[in-house]
C-alpha cells in the first residue's frame, strides 16, 4: 500500500516538475472547414412599356398688392375656383393639394434706398388627374380662373399598374439571365449547381415631363387649347444570378 502511494506522489511530482521547468505538455485539435467557392454569375436585362394612366400637374397664383389681406385674398378666390371646377371636371378633392404658399415682401430699390411697396403672396397646386385626357382641359380651366403660372406636368403609372410592368420586366430579366447563364457554361464546359444569390437593379425612363414654367398672363385671351403628348413611360430591371459551379 505504501509503496502504491509512493508510486502515485512520484509520478504527479515529475509531471510538475516538467510543466514546472519545460511548460505544459502540449495536445492539438484538428478543425476541417469547406467551403464551395467557385461561383458563376451571369446577368439579363427585360423592359416593359406602357402608356401612362395619370396626370400630375402643378398650377401656380401669384399675385402682388399693398397689404398682406389683399394679396391672400386674391389667390384664395383663385384657388377655390380652380378647385371647384376641377371637381366639377371629376377630380376628387384628395387629389388636388396646395403644394406650396408663401408671403413675401415687395421692395422698391430705385430710389437708392430699401423702400416696401407691397407683399407679394405665391401659392402652387398640384392636380392628380386619374382620367389622363383632362390634363389639356384641366390646364385651360385653371388659366382661365386666373392661374398665372403652370410649373410642370408630369404623366406617370398608378402603383398597381407599375408594380405589373415591374413584374414583367423582372420574369424577362430573369429568363435571359438564365437563358445567357447556360449558353455560356456549355460552350465554356462548366456544370451549373444551384442558384445561391440573386441581385436586382431597377431602372428605366423617368416619367414624361413638361417641365419648363410658362407665364401665362393674359393666356386666356389666345383661346389657344394645350396640346399635351403622354407618350410612354418604360420600366427595366437588370437581374443578376450567381450559381455554384461543379
Amino acid at each position: 500500500m505504501f509503496r502504491s502511494f509512493f508510486t502515485v506522489l512520484f509520478v504527479l511530482g515529475g509531471i510538475f516538475l516538467f510543466t514546472k521547468f519545460l511548460g505544459p505538455i502540449p495536445f492539438s485539435v484538428t478543425s476541417v472547414t469547406t467551403t464551395k467557392q467557385s461561383l458563376f454569375t451571369a446577368s439579363g436585362t427585360g423592359d416593359a412599356t406602357a402608356i401612362p394612366d395619370t396626370a400630375m400637374v402643378q398650377l401656380g397664383v401669384s399675385k402682388t398688392n399693398p397689404t398682406v389681406e389683399n394679396a391672400q385674398s386674391q389667390v384664395n378666390m383663385i384657388i377655390n375656383k380652380i378647385t371647384q371646377d376641377m371637381k366639377q371636371l371629376g377630380v376628387d378633392a384628395k387629389d388636388i393639394k396646395t403644394v406650396n404658399y408663401s408671403v413675401n415682401p415687395d421692395y422698391d430699390y430705385n430710389s437708392g434706398q430699401q423702400k416696401l411697396k407691397g407683399y407679394v403672396v405665391n401659392a402652387d397646386v398640384e392636380i392628380k388627374l386619374k382620367t389622363i385626357e383632362k390634363a389639356n382641359s384641366a390646364i385651360d380651366i385653371a388659366t382661365k380662373d386666373g392661374a398665372t403660372q403652370v410649373g410642370g406636368v408630369q404623366f406617370v403609372l398608378d402603383d398597381a399598374k407599375r408594380d405589373q410592368l415591374e413584374d414583367q420586366a423582372r420574369q424577362e430579366a430573369i429568363t435571359k439571365a438564365k437563358q445567357k447563364a447556360e449558353s455560356i457554361a456549355h460552350a465554356a464546359g462548366i456544370k451549373l449547381g444551384r442558384i445561391v444569390d440573386i441581385q436586382e437593379n431597377a431602372g428605366g425612363q423617368p416619367p414624361m415631363q413638361y417641365a419648363a414654367p410658362m407665364a401665362l398672363n393674359k393666356v386666356a385671351d389666345a383661346r389657344e387649347q394645350t396640346q399635351l403628348n403622354p407618350g410612354e413611360n418604360k420600366v427595366s430591371i437588370t437581374v443578376t444570378l450567381s450559381y455554384e459551379t461543379y
